[in-house]
């Protein structure tokens, strides 16, 4: 998610939605003493996660399977790696593969056997770099292997919900390029809205590089030096250094038309647009790793930064923000190609009707998980979907079987940046 200025965020995690049954399963009753009345808590899994076996999950990931899900590079060698080792253990422990709930994660014994692993493999890398790497590998395999037969490879959502023939593609004003900077954590993420530039502009266009995955970040960074510093931004608020507006940063360019510009923005000469697509937490590394990498091929100074007019994204009806003033990823791109419209090199290229497209396609997803919400009795307002969070919690409590003095909830105050959920264990 990126705020008006640049800046990644996002309240709570949404987990994926089963694709039957159709209505929640009411699994277990707890009586919680401090509220003094019986209180009905459903398992996660009944109606925001889905179990996936046998078939869906046999193979191996295949190019095409991979380049399906919106990029073009060729397939990461750690993901495979991981995947081939989920199988394997799979064999071993003579368990199905199954996921589900927040993120679709491995469920089951193995799970557990799976857990002890790669927690194992974790600590003896001794390289940040390495874990970092593995990190982002292990959780683009499990989310590969748990979204086989369940989401669209091209909206990212359910079969069932696929909002593909409702998106109109357009071609991106020449000299522009965009790439998605995104967490593994948001990759096939249902609400993740980086996923419409590509469905819109094509992959070409609007590229996806992963966090932490080399071969993606080599690709990305390969283009970036062909490019050269002075057609790199990023949209995000640097705090160490002065961050431009679009007005600021490309209104001194006072040219007649945008042919002149055109002849400077070949495509190996292209304006190139980086949006970080992840939480707000998760953002401030991804940033300082897209500087730590600038500086080691560029030198000392910062990697240039670009802010937004404020503005809210149609998102925010759906899926809480700490404040109005943040937007979602899709959304900031439109904000940028608004701007940028305003300025006369620009003006004659249409980028306000591809904002549009993009403004209109994040209006679609958020009617195909509104819908969706809806038919699986979700909530759909902000104070509603607190009390479904609670509820998860009081499900992540409950399955560990932690007493309940062992949790608590701070500060319930709402879906603006002041509230706080605490979970401790000794577990």
């Amino acid at each position: 998610m990126l705020p008006a200025s640049g800046r990644a965020t996002r309240a709570f995690v949404f987990g994926k939605c089963p694709a039957a049954p159709k209505s929640p399963v009411w699994s277990r009753n707890h009586f919680d003493p401090r509220l003094r009345k019986s209180r009905t808590i459903f398992s996660f899994a009944s109606f925001a996660a889905r179990s996936r076996m046998g078939d869906r999950s046999e193979g191996a990931i295949t190019l095409q399977e991979w380049q399906g899900w919106g990029t073009t590079s060729p397939l990461p060698n750690m993901v495979m790696e991981i995947v081939e080792d989920l199988k394997a253990l799979e064999k071993d422990v003579d368990a199905d593969m199954s996921f589900g709930g927040i993120g679709g994660k491995l469920r089951g014994n193995l799970r557990i056997q799976e857990d002890k692993k790669h927690r194992a493999t974790y600590q003896a890398l001794g390289d940040s770099e390495k874990k970092l790497q593995f990190y982002a590998a292990r959780q683009i395999a499990c989310r590969l292997l748990g979204s086989r037969g369940y989401l669209c490879q091209k909206c990212w959502l359910p079969m069932e919900d696929c909002m593909c023939s409702k998106v109109t593609s357009r071609s991106l004003g020449p000299g522009i390029r965009f790439w998605l900077y995104m967490h593994p954590k948001d990759f096939l993420r249902q609400n993740n809205t980086g996923k419409i530039l590509w469905q819109v502009f094509g992959v070409e266009a609007a590229t996806l590089c992963l966090f932490g995955i080399p071969e993606h970040e080599e690709i990305m960074w390969n283009s970036f030096k062909l490019a050269g510093k002075g057609n790199v931004w990023c949209l995000y608020p640097n705090k160490n250094a002065a961050v431009k507006s679009v007005q600021d940063a490309f209104g001194q360019e006072l040219l007649g038309n945008y042919e002149a510009t055109l002849a400077k923005t070949k495509e190996d000469k292209a304006l190139n647009f980086i949006l970080i697509d992840g939480t707000w937490s998760n953002s401030a590394a991804m940033f300082r790793r897209l500087q730590d990498q600038a500086k080691s091929i560029w030198g000392d100074e910062d990697l240039p930064c670009i802010s937004l007019t404020p503005g809210a994204s149609a998102m925010h009806k759906l899926r809480p923000q700490p404040s109005w003033d943040r937007t979602c990823t899709a959304a900031a791109a439109a904000g940028l190609l608004s701007e940028l419209q305003l300025l006369p090199q620009f003006s004659s290229i249409g980028l306000d009707t591809q904002a549009e497209a993009v403004e209109d396609t994040v209006t679609v997803l958020l009617e195909a998980l509104t819908k969706r919400r809806l038919r699986m009795g979700r909530s759909i307002t902000r104070k509603e979907q607190l009390r479904d969070v609670l509820e998860v919690v009081a499900n992540f409590v409950y399955d560990r079987n932690l007493p309940s003095s062992k949790f608590s909830i701070l500060n319930d105050t709402g879906f603006r940046g002041s509230g706080c959920i605490c979970i401790t264990s000794d577990k």
